[in-house]
């Protein structure tokens, strides 16, 4: 009879395909960790881990199993939540994660004065990481600038955010009133790495205007990318959503004339995961806030060219 213990053993041996690392990770021994495995495979009749030499790599009988498991180790965290929660001892937790997480100090921000028992623990990831973590209940909710698909992925679009493109102020183009995306062809871009939603829009827009960027430089943090802009190494894109984040950027940013650059933004959850109270309190608080901005940049097209205080003007103003 299977035991949980071996299904922990399990999953964190099929994470890093190494003994000595899941050993270390669950603090036991290495030889006890190669018996626990061996037990759960002879208990099941099937090799979980093709070996060769000290490498093993997850078998075809191994990939099957560790979907089950991660469903069934997910489910066993979710009822511990929600009995906490029923007995009151449950202050309340929300994992989330978000592909651009500029838009969170203002959100989560706003939250904790409302709810300031409430834990958040937040990520940034791509859209891909971020499919994988709904599934594996490793997050409750993610705020994605791609649409995230899957079996038992809901999607909520709550907003269109447009993308303009950031230059230094000693730039070429900063006294440009806008821009046209076929003419920046030789110039060298920052943007995030490749996975990410915004990254494989960007990239496509390009290639929709007749070339591949030539990207220079990448970051993970929109901060560190505008910051890179200023410092004169490159040129980015950049959501409208960012440039209001980010009030201290001395960059300029121009809109794009001759392609359509608008991405929209959208909240996904897996609907076979519980959801903490805290959870459902914090999901729609997000969704509040971003149909609070999708009502203020309903006029945001008439900007030409702007940097970030002016933006900032320009939103308060309406």
């Amino acid at each position: 009879m299977m035991e949980l213990l071996q299904l922990q053993y399990f999953q964190t041996v099929a994470k890093f395909e190494n003994i000595t690392q899941a050993a270390k990770e669950l603090h036991i021994a290495q030889p006890s960790l190669s018996k626990t495995i061996a037990r759960l495979e002879s208990d099941l009749g099937v090799p979980l881990f093709d070996r060769k030499g000290k490498r093993i790599t997850l078998s075809i009988y191994g990939n099957v199993f560790l979907k089950y498991v991660n469903l069934i180790l997910g489910k066993l965290d979710e009822a511990q939540k929600e009995l906490k929660e029923l007995s009151g001892r449950e202050t309340g937790s929300v994992k989330i994660a978000a592909t651009n997480p500029r838009v969170l100090p203002t959100l989560l921000g706003d939250f904790l004065v409302e709810n300031p028992n409430v834990q958040i623990q937040q990520r940034q990831s791509s859209s891909i990481e971020m499919n994988s973590q709904l599934k594996k209940g490793e997050i409750d909710f993610c705020i994605s600038s791609a649409k995230i698909e899957g079996e038992g992925i809901e999607w909520l679009h709550i907003l269109d955010e447009k993308i303009f493109l950031s230059v230094p102020r000693n730039h070429r183009l900063a006294q440009s009133k806008h821009v046209y995306l076929k003419e920046l062809e030789d110039e060298t871009f920052i943007n995030l790495p490749r996975g990410y939603g915004f990254r494989d829009l960007t990239d496509q827009l390009c290639l929709q205007v007749g070339y591949k960027p030539l990207v220079a430089f990448e970051g993970e943090e929109a901060g560190v990318i505008l910051n890179l802009v200023e410092k004169g190494l490159g040129v980015a894109f950049t959501p409208i959503l960012s440039l209001l984040t980010e009030p201290s950027s001395k960059s300029i940013a121009l809109e794009i004339k001759d392609i359509n650059t608008v991405r929209p933004v959208g909240i996904a959850w897996h609907k076979d995961h519980y959801f903490s109270k805290a959870a459902t309190n914090l999901f729609n608080f997000t969704v509040d806030y971003f149909y609070r901005w999708k009502e203020i940049l309903k006029k945001e097209g008439v900007v030409e060219k702007v940097n970030q205080q002016s933006v900032r003007g320009y939103i308060e103003a309406e």
